[in-house]
């Protein structure tokens, strides 16, 4: 696992400014602490952080072909590359190196841009063709790794985090009023945007190329996933391609020379990897997970049972529910807003996992590809009602109660019923995205400024989503959701989740389940499969029967949580009243003030839980205050 950067001096008499180069590798030292170099010509500058895991004699970076030509630079794992290597032996290669970065040099050679789809693994690079003064830039399917583009004048800048981009003297740091949208929409900002509208992240599976000749930059997608061929098969065989599916996607995962452990957090997906790890190894799996000092937050009790039924090297740790210290430090590590509160765990059990191994499998994904999701199962029941409801009937009746029903955060869950019924009054699409905001409508307008709302000139998140709707090829409403989950939530938040905070502790994570031939067969499972009963994940926790007790299968998920509703009644009440309601908020010019002044009242004194809100708008804070 690594770290890319480069400059393309698209005008001629301009040479590459070496300093300011170093400067920008230099910023992205965590992701590859093993090594750093750089190649400089004429017009490019390309610069390289590695974190050894293959080959560690060799494969240093930037990586150049015997005859200069051609020059790489790659962040990422491929798993297919000894048999990719083989092929090209055959074709007549001669290989200096074991690792997979001269697979992809020597692959580009040979077939062209086309290289890039025959890789199977999670990367982001970059291809320089001396000859042809030309770019290539390439990121994995799914979007595991990152890469954020910007062009300056006559140059083109690349990097693996917008924190090497900022080092650009005369890059334009205007915030984009879709991106903050966005964000205290989704919790995110999704792909293509960033929070700088100069600044654009590389879609997953998009290549994107640009010339001397074609200074331009051409995007182009080379994969596109497919709901359309939908599998016929009994219960059985199902749980039986299942196995077969993911045990193929974990056995390609597990090449390495350092060594290699898996996160075990006691929940399915993770537990299921770490089962099927062990039945492939003759050596004891390295697991790790965390807990908290409280209760209802804890499940290292099940991590451990899993621990113990495998026989695996386990090491678990307790941190304080108030380990708030970390927040200041996300603003850094995330470089956008980013309010994923579980980022603060995850970047703990990052933490723990890197003093033990260098690479670690993570079952994120599953949840997304297999129906996990809690939401899922609610907007089904929803959707259900739609299907049997006209359209006009539902907005008739629908519409009024949503706005009429009290918001009762104190209540039993059951009769929390105001979201649902404003849910009830939108298409499929749209009652998902109001399902899921963090903030509603209703918050956004009472939060953002009039002059704000200017600037948006009536943009909404669901643009984003409705863009997706329209590319979907399938027929079944799960699948839709499913796929907009695989182009926002999942490439926003979770994978940017732990390619941060792993890539801070100078951490590899490897997620088998996204191995894109599985993310295909999982495409063509339908709906039946994946959610029965209210039960989601069906086939996955019926597959995983012989192999995990049923408490660990089909116990209610409970995820990383954090306490944040009573953080802000308690210790840190001083500190989000002060900086929630600072000169740098104010000056912002993009709240309404009062709002956020009313939010902090009523949360404080236990009248609402306006905590997402509040948490939101903290790491906005600190986002501002680190930019400033």
């Amino acid at each position: 696992m690594c770290g890319i950067v480069g400059m393309f001096r698209l005008a001629a008499g301009q040479p590459v400014d070496q300093q300011l180069l170093a400067a920008m590798n230099q910023a992205q030292f965590h992701r590859g602490p093993d090594e750093g170099d750089q190649f400089i010509d004429e017009r490019i500058g390309l610069g390289h952080r590695r974190l050894s895991i293959i080959d560690l004699a060799a494969g240093q970076q930037p990586m150049k072909d015997e005859s200069g030509r051609f020059v790489l630079i790659f962040n990422g794992e491929i798993y297919n590359f000894p048999a990719l290597r083989e092929e090209l032996q055959a074709l007549g290669h001669h290989f200096h190196t074991r690792c997979d970065t001269e697979v992809i040099l020597r692959g580009h050679m040979q077939w062209g841009d086309a290289c890039v789809e025959r890789l199977q693994g999670m990367f982001a690079y970059a291809l320089w063709d001396a000859q042809e003064q030309r770019l290539f830039l390439a990121r994995d399917r799914l979007g595991i790794k990152p890469l954020f583009y910007t062009t300056i004048g006559d140059t083109f800048y690349f990097a693996s985090e917008l924190k090497s981009l900022k080092l650009l003297p005369g890059l334009d740091k205007t915030m984009s009023p879709k991106a903050i949208e966005q964000y205290f929409t989704l919790g995110y900002i999704a792909e293509p945007d960033t929070i700088f509208h100069s600044v654009a992240k590389l879609p997953p599976a998009e290549t994107l190329v640009l010339s001397v000749a074609a200074p331009t930059p051409v995007q182009a997608t080379y994969w596109r996933l497919s709901f359309k061929q939908q599998l016929t098969l009994t219960d059985e065989q199902f749980q039986q391609q299942l196995v077969q599916e993911l045990n193929s996607a974990i056995a390609s995962h597990l090449v390495t020379e350092v060594p290699l452990g898996s996160f075990l957090s006691g929940g399915v997906d993770s537990s299921a990897v770490v089962a099927l790890i062990a039945g492939m190894s003759d050596q004891p799996v390295k697991t790790c997970s965390i807990g908290f000092d409280v209760a209802a937050y804890d499940e290292t009790a099940y991590a451990q049972q899993v621990a113990e039924r495998y026989h695996t090297q386990h090491d678990s740790r307790i941190v304080k529910a108030d380990d708030y210290e970390l927040i200041p430090k996300l603003a850094h590590f995330y470089d956008e807003p980013y309010a994923d509160s579980s980022a603060l765990a995850t970047y703990r059990v990052c933490e723990l996992a890197r003093s033990k191994v260098t690479v670690c499998m993570s079952g994120d994904g599953a949840d997304e590809l297999l129906g996990g999701y809690r939401r899922y199962k609610l907007l089904m029941a929803e959707q259900q009602v739609r299907d049997r409801v006209p359209a006009w009937l539902r907005q008739t009746v629908f519409k009024p109660l949503g706005k009429l029903y009290p918001k009762l955060d104190w209540a039993p869950r059951v009769l929390r019923a105001k979201t649902t019924f404003q849910s009830l009054a939108m298409d499929l699409v749209e009652g998902y995205l109001h399902g899921i905001s963090l903030l509603k409508q209703h918050q956004r307008d009472a939060l953002f400024s009039d002059d704000f709302k200017q600037q948006l000139g009536g943009y909404n998140s669901l643009e984003l989503f409705r863009r997706y709707e329209a590319e979907f090829d399938g027929d079944e409403p799960l699948a839709l959701l499913q796929y907009i989950d695989l182009k926002t939530y999942l490439v926003g938040d979770i994978l940017t989740k732990v390619d941060r905070a792993s890539m801070a502790n100078s951490l590899e994570v490897r997620v088998p389940f996204l191995d894109h031939k599985f993310v295909e067969w999982c495409a063509k499972v339908p709906t039946s499969q994946k959610l029965r009963a209210g039960e989601g994940k069906y086939v996955l926790k019926k597959a995983m029967e012989p192999y995990l007790p049923n408490d660990i299968l089909y116990r209610p998920k409970m995820g990383f949580r954090v306490p944040l509703a009573e953080w802000f009644r308690g210790a840190l009440k001083q500190q989000v009243n002060t900086r929630l309601q600072s000169e740098l908020m104010q000056q912002s010019g993009l709240f309404n003030m009062q709002t956020i002044a009313l939010w902090l009242k009523e949360h404080q004194s236990g009248q609402s839980d306006h905590s997402t809100a509040l948490w939101t708008l903290l790491m906005f804070e600190n986002f501002l205050s680190q930019a400033a």
